[in-house]
């Protein structure tokens, strides 16, 4: 009982902090079921972090990130595991306004990131042919090569439970692939270098509703195509990704309310013996590659355990009265 008094208390907000200190407390008091408990839970069933691990923590600026930013922040503060954590906002082009925002939330969080200015924005507007891929190109090479430089052997990413339903929905409907985001992978590019998801299991209203009561407010996209709303911090957009999102709210009304709990199970949940086919490093593999050898094991199986006719006294115990007419020609009388 005083154990749990002790936690209670602990727990408790401190009304002489300041704001920084109170907003960071209610990760592990008002928000402890909901944000802090989801993301320790990631990071330890999934192994996100290690011993002697250097984490970049990438800030775009975002309500995601920048919680994941403050989450590290209290977790160097408690946790057992002995590792580092460098933050960084890598800054492709923001405009000012979307710039001070940022540097007003890290200073009202007490974040001590380093920011780096590249020019991804002016590359990639100047650009005709797939802006939007080479941005993210662009700024997924920019972070690597920080992070590497950094000395990092991790790079700590804010796409949440959200994002991962979101995204296994989207590969299904438009790309016809069955793939979801990895709460961690390595890179094909840069050695020793991993990404990992460490708000894996925390829902986007949570992080929201963290946002709102704690007066904060984020920029809402990155992108100079979006810079128009980029303060707006209310989740919209016309995207494919925002249609998913309204997708799969509506299915959760009219189909089922586990809609989200399932596609986020589903991805775990793979029977490679009942799809047609998939892909790994050897290349794809199609269900009649071995078809035939699969049959064989079966028949084998039937003859040495009897299973057809067990299989028989099974249908003839549970439909004794079963009757075969034999009478039937197909044809009108």
């Amino acid at each position: 009982m005083s154990e749990k008094n002790d936690r209670e208390k602990k727990r408790r907000l401190d009304p002489s902090s300041c704001r920084a200190d109170l907003i960071e407390q209610a990760l592990f008091t008002t928000y402890h079921k909901t944000i802090w408990g989801p993301f320790t839970r990631a990071i330890r069933e999934y192994q996100l972090i290690q011993k002697g691990d250097k984490v970049c923590v990438c800030i775009s600026g975002g309500k995601d990130s920048m919680l994941m930013a403050l989450c590290f922040k209290h977790l160097l503060k408690r946790t057992n595991i002995p590792f580092e954590a460098k933050f960084l906002v890598r800054n492709p082009g923001y405009n000012e306004i979307n710039l001070q925002r940022i540097k007003n939330n890290l200073r009202t969080l007490k974040i001590p990131a380093t920011i780096v200015d590249t020019d991804i924005f002016d590359i990639a507007n100047n650009s005709e042919k797939k802006p939007c891929y080479l941005c993210a190109k662009r700024r997924r090479g920019a972070l690597y090569r920080i992070a590497k430089g950094w000395g990092c052997n991790k790079i700590a990413l804010g796409h949440h439970y959200d994002d991962v339903i979101e995204t296994t929905l989207r590969n299904r409907l438009n790309a016809g692939s069955f793939q979801t985001r990895l709460p961690k992978l390595h890179s094909d590019n840069y050695s020793g270098m991993e990404v990992i998801r460490p708000l894996y299991l925390v829902r986007e209203k949570d992080i929201i509703a963290f946002k709102k009561e704690n007066s904060l407010s984020f920029i809402q996209c990155a992108c100079r195509f979006t810079e128009n709303c980029a303060v707006c911090d209310n989740g919209g957009g016309g995207s494919q990704r925002y249609a998913t999102k309204l997708l799969i709210q509506q299915l959760r009304k009219t189909y089922s309310p586990m809609v989200e709990k399932n596609i986020f199970k589903s991805a775990s949940q793979v029977n490679l013996d009942k799809v047609i086919g998939y892909k790994d490093e050897k290349g794809y593999h199609s269900f009649l590659d071995d078809y035939d050898r699969k049959a064989k094991e079966k028949e084998e199986r039937i003859k040495e355990d009897n299973l057809e006719q067990l299989a028989k006294d099974k249908a003839e115990k549970e439909h004794p009265a079963f009757v075969v007419f034999s009478d039937f020609t197909g044809k009108e009388k």
